[in-house]
């Protein structure tokens, strides 16, 4: 298999980290490993794979001899992104810069990996709350059309990055020692308390963190028609995403068919036997790569409808281990 030379932007960051512990776990092979971050990070030593690497700043030139680049999110997917596609670079971006724009393909690989073929040299991964989503309904789109969604997403700090990671640890720290709480990074105190409200306002009162579930799962499924209403809410959890969700199909789909399709698709972890306490939780879905799914139950008033609950590490699936999926895919069916 062909050996990759790979750049990782933002390698300094949460989820720049997560891509190099992917990486070394799924055995990409590569050549070359560039490392870069901001001008305020270069220079600092990351030990990956038995060597040492020296964290380089993100300039024009950073991508004149590399295949991939995998842009762990913030600023330089705007500033380089393009920049990167136009040298020849398959870009792989974890921000939402060019998830909408027609050209970029954006991509689940288990779900739509075909569409990759015409990559054009830019992909976007999707925002993490709709990987969790996607990737639990889709085994269950197969078999019945989707007709409407209701999900409410609780999302773990780790969401907001280092920052968010800190700002919990602090607070709970001071939550202990009786001292006074200024939140920073989040609109509120979050140690003890629940914030709905993730991302930027929008006109109609819906904030984007909630739209981009709407847009992103239209488009990953190709299927605009389904009516989706998302509530995303920042919960005092370290790390691991969940979602309760209520989906309404085409024709009734039983608990008992749901749990089959479930069980048997990759990816997938049925917790499903609540009388035994067993359902998706953040403490045993974090650090792996499944997505994990229970509760599932018929709606009490809508015979085409199930309830379930989901979980999943958004470090990892819903960021990192995705992006590296996607690189694996193009390496595989010879597209990079």
């Amino acid at each position: 298999m062909k050996a990759l030379r790979i750049g990782v932007v933002g390698a300094t960051g949460v989820v720049g980290q997560e891509i190099l512990k992917i990486i070394a776990e799924h055995k990409v092979p590569f050549s070359e490993l560039k490392l870069l971050a901001t001008a305020r990070s270069a220079g600092k030593k990351i030990d990956f794979l038995g060597k040492t690497y020296t964290v380089e700043a993100t300039t024009a030139e950073s991508f004149d001899d590399l295949d991939i680049a995998l842009f762990a999110g913030g600023a330089a997917s705007k500033e380089f992104g393009r920049l990167a596609q136009s040298k020849g670079v398959v870009v792989i971006d974890n921000s939402s810069a060019f998830r909408y724009e027609k050209d970029v393909p954006l991509v689940v690989p288990e779900i739509n990996g075909e569409v990759l073929k015409n990559h054009g040299g830019l992909i976007a991964n999707p925002n993490c709350s709709t990987i969790l989503l996607v990737c639990a309904l889709y085994p269950l789109y197969k078999e019945s059309r989707i007709k409407r969604i209701i999900v409410s997403t609780y999302q773990a700090v780790s969401g907001a990055g280092k920052a968010g990671l800190e700002e919990l640890k602090l607070q709970n720290e001071q939550l202990v020692k009786g001292e006074p709480i200024t939140p920073h990074t989040f609109q509120y105190q979050i140690a003890s308390n629940l914030i709905p409200h993730i991302d930027v306002w929008l006109d109609d009162d819906y904030t984007k963190e909630e739209m981009k579930v709407v847009w992103e799962t239209h488009k990953i499924f190709a299927d605009d028609e389904i009516g989706i209403t998302a509530t995303a809410v920042r919960v005092p959890v370290y790390r691991s995403h969940s979602e309760s969700v209520y989906v309404e199909f085409e024709k009734p789909i039983s608990p008992d068919r749901a749990r089959e399709l479930l069980a048997n698709t990759p990816g997938i972890v049925l917790q499903d036997k609540p009388q035994e306490n067993l359902y998706p939780m953040p403490l045993t879905s974090s650090d792996t790569d499944e997505v994990y799914v229970g509760r599932i139950r018929k709606d009490l008033y809508n015979p085409n409808a199930l309830n379930m609950w989901i979980s999943f590490d958004q470090v990892r699936k819903g960021a990192a281990t995705n992006a590296v999926q996607i690189a694996e895919y193009l390496l595989a069916h010879d597209l990079v």
